[in-house]
């Protein structure tokens, strides 16, 4: 396996705790930015997760499912982070750090998914 590649479990890890602390921070009186939050929080952290199940693949096959169930994770993630954003839960500055993460694993993932079925 490769560096970049081996790399991403702890950055995945790193990723979801700052979704973790993210949801957090949510104000507890708000239903819409608990909802989404609760959403983020299920993808945000099921991203490393399925990570490691790629990185334990016993086939190429499997491998690729994986990386496939890790990208949609991570776009899903996108998503509710920017509806967080959009819908004035959470300030834009604050969470641009974390939607930036996010945008540069979404391309990690489309480039491995891509690389793994050729």
């Amino acid at each position: 396996m490769s560096e970049p590649i081996r790399d991403l479990k702890p950055r995945t890890k790193a990723f979801a705790l700052r979704v973790i602390r993210m949801y957090s921070k949510l104000p507890k009186n708000n239903a819409v930015a608990q909802v989404l939050g609760k959403q983020v929080l299920r993808s945000g952290t099921s991203v490393g997760a399925n990570y490691r199940e790629a990185s334990r693949g016993r086939s190429k096959a499997e491998f690729i499912s994986k990386i496939g169930d890790c990208l949609k994770e991570i776009e899903e993630s996108e998503y509710w982070l920017e509806l967080l954003v959009d819908s004035e839960c959470m300030d834009a500055m604050r969470m641009a750090e974390l939607l930036d993460e996010t945008r540069q694993l979404i391309a990690i993932f489309t480039t491995i998914n891509k690389n793994s079925k050729v």
